[in-house]
């Protein structure tokens, strides 16, 4: 028989199946000999005391022989050749799920993504740290795999109302991701696996009949009144069909291209502020509760940190445990960070986006002028001003954590894992005063909250700005196409309705799905 249990171990347990196994036998009073083996289901790690324990669902097969099958079953994809077809404008999560989906549905997807491909895009991502170079259309932000790509692949997502989060990860299971992004409470794939899952992806669009162009930048939709027809790239080569417009949170380009169209737009609050890297055995040691950090059998700490200051979130966003800052620009003349980790995050520091939410009431005056664009104008020009503090280059200006919540200046700033580079810089005095006192009191608060985390030992990096979109493309939330363009469907980040990979694939599926009821109505 098999039967599955709800057990909680420590962490050495854990890490073997046979102390698991012994474990089952003695407390559900089995004996040893009749357990073949045990398959885990689920995995967490409970912190929050100091004795730290795992919780697992754990499938036992008693007096059978285990079995190794699909703990999610594998989607059937078939050929679309010669199908109606859609147009999805991005390859990131939003653009990719939404193809895979619309082959399901019987719809060719053709794929346009203004980058390269993931593996030719690396070599472009590299350039930044390297040179200093950014290429327009193939950084960190844009080309296939989108702003994830090189970004974590973090999994975890509270947006679960909005679709089966477990329908997308074994998607990403079936294309090549370990076992263990079904079972751990806080899934990853990691910055090093995540490129060639992309392309396996990829490969299942191309194999189905559809089509992926890469350099392929859309310059202006096709109208026909109030609904597109298709849409024109930079080449001036034009697709036909209803569009899914899945652009991310940094083609500030689009926006300007829908706005210029008269396609309604809505001014959003996002979030901004900085990156901050500690020593990985500092987060370790506070949220593991141990000066001996994690020890053998636990994986590098996470942490999550918010607060209210003011009349406004400040919170930790995009936590990367064992990894590394990176430059995350997507035109030339800025200064963006990021974080990322590879799959075994090994690295020596853990670095997390700190951020403080503002609001489109938030600006200075002289940025009502840009009307819905607003908060992507300042956006842009907090970029461009890290970029000028930095003396116009990508090494960026970093400040001693503490010396950061004092006010006082850093004259030496300890090894990062930041490859550009950085250099000493006063954080304090030119980040705008409404993101720049908040984010000193947040530190300051979650010093009090996590004893050791407030430290010189950790720095702070300017700037962190593209947590989510600065506009929002309404749309209508049942059908989810625009408001009053028919046949656009705005997706994923890009559009304000998503907000990380597994989102970000929920909204693109949904978007198809939205979609094809288009051609049931002809």
């Amino acid at each position: 028989m098999i039967e599955e249990y709800q057990i909680r171990v420590t962490p050495r347990i854990a890490a073997s199946e046979d102390d698991i196994v012994r474990s089952i036998a003695h407390d559900k009073h089995i004996d040893l000999s009749r357990i073949n083996g045990v398959r885990i289901i689920k995995r967490s790690i409970d912190a929050r005391q100091r004795n730290v324990m795992v919780n697992l669902k754990v499938r036992a097969f008693i007096d059978e022989p285990v079995k190794n099958d699909y703990l999610i079953a594998p989607i059937t994809y078939k050929k679309v050749d010669g199908s109606r077809q859609a147009i999805v404008v991005g390859a990131g999560p939003g653009g990719l799920f939404a193809a895979l989906r619309l082959i399901e549905l019987g719809i060719k997807p053709i794929v346009l993504e203004r980058g390269k491909n993931v593996t030719d895009r690396r070599i472009d991502v590299a350039r930044i740290s390297r040179e200093g170079v950014v290429d327009p259309n193939s950084n960190y932000c844009f080309g296939e795999g989108g702003a994830g790509a090189y970004s974590d692949g973090k999994l975890y997502t509270r947006s679960k109302k909005r679709g089966s989060v477990d329908r997308i990860l074994g998607i990403f299971y079936q294309h090549g991701a370990s076992e263990n992004i079904l079972i751990d409470a806080h899934p990853h794939i990691g910055s090093d696996k995540l490129p060639h899952i992309i392309e396996n992806m990829r490969n299942t669009i191309l194999n189905c009949g559809g089509e992926v162009h890469f350099e392929t930048r859309v310059t202006r939709l096709l109208l026909d009144g109030n609904e597109v027809k298709g849409a024109e790239c930079a080449t001036g080569e034009q697709f036909s069909g209803p569009v899914i417009l899945a652009t991310g949170h940094s083609a500030r380009d689009v926006y300007h291209m829908l706005h210029d169209q008269h396609i309604e737009l809505e001014a959003k609050g996002l979030a901004m502020g900085v990156r901050l890297e500690h020593p990985q055995y500092i987060i370790d040691q506070i949220q593991y509760h141990n000066l001996n950090g994690r020890g053998q059998f636990l994986p590098p700490a996470e942490y999550n940190f918010v607060t209210q200051v003011d009349g406004r979130g400040v919170y930790s966003f995009c936590m990367c445990p064992g990894g590394i800052v990176v430059p995350a620009a997507s035109a030339p003349g800025q200064l963006v960070v990021n974080g990322m980790s590879p799959s075994n995050r090994g690295s020596y520091w853990a670095n997390s986006g700190m951020v403080v939410e503002i609001h489109p009431e938030d600006l200075p005056g002289k940025y009502a002028q840009n009307g819905v664009l607003a908060m992507m104008r300042f956006q842009q020009d907090l970029e461009q001003e890290c970029f000028r503090q930095a003396g116009n280059s990508q090494v960026a200006g970093a400040q001693r954590m503490k010396d950061f919540v004092d006010g006082k200046p850093s004259k030496l700033i300890p090894p990062s894992s930041f490859a550009a580079g950085l250099q000493p810089s006063r954080l304090d005095q030119w980040l705008p005063p409404f993101i720049n006192k908040r984010l000193r009191k947040g530190f300051a608060t979650f010093g009090r909250t996590a004893r050791g985390f407030l430290t010189n030992d950790a720095i702070v990096i300017g700037v962190e700005t593209r947590t989510s979109s600065p506009v929002r493309i309404p749309r209508d939330n049942e059908a989810l196409h625009h408001i009053t363009i028919k046949g656009l469907y705005p997706c994923g980040e890009g559009a304000g309705y998503a907000g990380g990979i597994v989102s970000s694939a929920i909204d693109g599926e949904r978007c198809a799905e939205a979609l094809s009821t288009l051609f049931q109505d002809k």
